[in-house]
């Protein structure tokens, strides 16, 4: 089994200290961001990932969708109630918040497709039909947000398969949003 080492700004490789220690402060303590550190480069990775997808055409609340979509479906026990507290500091609404840790219906017809379009690229590893994508669009998506679906699933595969292999606890902050899947799909 391999062990990961949680490092601080001190202890993280240089190339690491000063983001690490930026994130730090925005988030407070964060295993995550700590274990990640150890690469400089899959930081860097993450951190402009993250920025770019903050900067697409989708809502808060549909940022949010597609996030906990992955985290969920790629059972992450640390980012989805890291996710589940940034939801709520985006006034992403409780509904749309447990329909998601859930695995229950989202509120409306968009949102749900844009959940099970989500889902299908990442399932199908981006292998979807020519229905599916039309399905999609005729929810009142585009190509663009396609592509800008493609980067989400790119930073929550960095951040979900790090907090696997690292077994990252869930932060002190986050326990009370812990989250189990109910049922495996």
């Amino acid at each position: 089994m391999a062990v990961f080492k949680f490092h601080s700004p001190e202890t993280a490789p240089h190339g690491s200290q000063k983001l690490l220690q930026e994130l730090l402060n925005i988030s407070g303590s964060n295993g995550f961001y700590s274990v990640i550190s150890e690469s400089p480069e899959a930081l860097k990775a993450y951190k402009s990932l993250h920025n770019l997808f903050s900067q697409t055409s989708f809502s808060n609340e549909e940022r949010t969708v597609i996030w906990q979509t992955i985290n969920v479906e790629n059972e992450c026990i640390f980012c989805v109630p890291a996710h589940t507290s940034m939801a709520k500091k985006m006034n992403v609404s409780n509904v749309v918040n447990e329909a998601l840790r859930n695995e229950t219906p989202l509120p409306n017809k968009k949102l749900e497709s844009l959940r099970t379009f989500t889902t299908l690229l990442l399932k199908n590893r981006g292998n979807v039909s020519d229905k599916e994508i039309l399905s999609f669009l005729h929810a009142g998506y585009s190509n663009q947000n396609i592509l800008e679906i493609i980067i989400g699933l790119a930073q929550k595969t960095i951040s979900n398969y790090v907090n696997h292999v690292a077994r990252t606890p869930v932060e002190k902050q986050y326990k009370k949003f812990s989250w189990k899947r109910k049922k495996n799909k």
